[in-house]
């Protein structure tokens, strides 16, 4: 059997998808299975024990390039090299998680028997399909693409995520703890960035935080993030206690490992909340526009700081006032990671 599976980004989205993947894997153990992707959040797929092979999709790159008359005939080659890939066999189920107009065309070039999509006609994707399930919305995204795999047939149990972090790469998160002289001393990460700029906190609150976390609890600040921004420099100009900064110096399999090793995340609803909800580490998130019953930080030992604004969740990438996101104070997120820390055993409960 050979399977289909297409979800193409966000990072959140794609753990999202892993345990359907492991679940696929389960059921049909000797089925191929092939997960198209974008590059941004590739990595986390290579050398996945329950997928065969990853077909990376680039492609932002190619229209962005050929929007601007750059590299066509190199971007030409690519998209037709990447189209090959994709029909160079038959499947029997193809799967559409992300429910797009670019994702459904993917699923519409394929050699796939059965096309399975949601039943929505967001962005004319349901043209694509022609096997279609109903989209609950009021079930966190896990939930949600866990009913394809109940609509196969297949019993559900505890949702699994695996993401593959080689000793390589275990052994440079730990060469950076040790560089940076954290070695094994319990820390705190901080993961600040958002795509959405309505989904950033302040950046005053977040440096009073992490100088918090410092000076009264005694425990580390290690930020972490993709390092392609200034904002954490914004940050820490205004942090009168020292941080470690990881932004950018770890994939996102590394990141997974640096995670394993926090005795906590505080995060921004973002890419990096799903990767440390996914390897078990407890998060302190700050929602505003978005809900976490839909997409916050699955599984137990997490907290979510939201601040009680009448027009949240409203799902706007632009705002005015940003009032939800500016509402939540640090008094209240410094809170809560003290009562997260000393849940886990790191703080003596006051």
């Amino acid at each position: 059997m050979n399977i289909l599976i297409v979800k193409l980004s966000a990072i959140g989205d794609v753990v999202h998808t892993l345990p359907s993947l492991s679940a696929l894997r389960k059921a049909f153990p000797e089925a191929h299975i092939t997960w198209v992707v974008e590059a941004g959040a590739s990595d986390l797929l290579q050398d996945h024990p329950d997928c065969d092979r990853v077909l990376v999709s680039f492609r932002k790159r190619w229209v962005n390039d050929l929007a601007h008359c750059r590299r066509i005939r190199e971007n030409l080659s690519e998209a037709r090299s990447f189209i090959d890939a994709l029909r160079d066999r038959v499947y029997d189920i193809a799967i559409d998680f992300q429910g797009l107009f670019k994702s459904a065309v993917i699923i519409g070039l394929s050699r796939a028997h059965r096309k399975i999509g949601y039943r929505s006609m967001q962005e004319l994707s349901r043209f694509f399909y022609n096997e279609t399930i109903p989209e609950d919305m009021e079930k966190h995204a896990v939930m949600r693409y866990l009913d394809f795999v109940e609509y196969l047939g297949i019993p559900t149990c505890e949702p699994r995520f695996t993401i593959a972090v080689d000793e390589e790469g275990r052994n440079r998160v730990a060469r950076l703890l040790n560089e940076n002289e954290i070695g094994e001393r319990v820390f705190v990460a901080v993961s600040p960035a958002a795509l959405w700029e309505t989904k950033l906190w302040d950046n005053e609150s977040f440096a009073g935080l992490c100088d918090r976390i410092s000076k009264e609890l005694a425990v580390p600040v290690v930020f972490t993030g993709a390092g392609d921004d200034n904002l954490i420099g914004l940050i820490s100009q205004y942090m009168t206690q020292d941080a470690v900064d990881l932004s950018g110096r770890t994939s996102l399999r590394e990141l997974a490992c640096l995670y394993e090793k926090a005795a906590l995340l505080v995060t921004t609803d973002s890419g990096p909340m799903h990767i440390a909800a996914a390897v078990g580490t407890p998060t302190v998130a700050l929602f505003g526009p978005t809900s976490p019953s839909r997409t916050g930080p699955f599984g137990d030992g997490h907290t979510v700081v939201r601040s009680d604004i009448s027009c949240s969740p409203c799902y706007l990438k632009r705002c005015s006032t940003m009032e939800c996101m500016m509402g939540i104070t640090d008094e209240r997120v410094f809170e809560s990671v003290k009562e997260s820390l000393a849940s886990t055993g790191v703080l003596t409960p006051q």
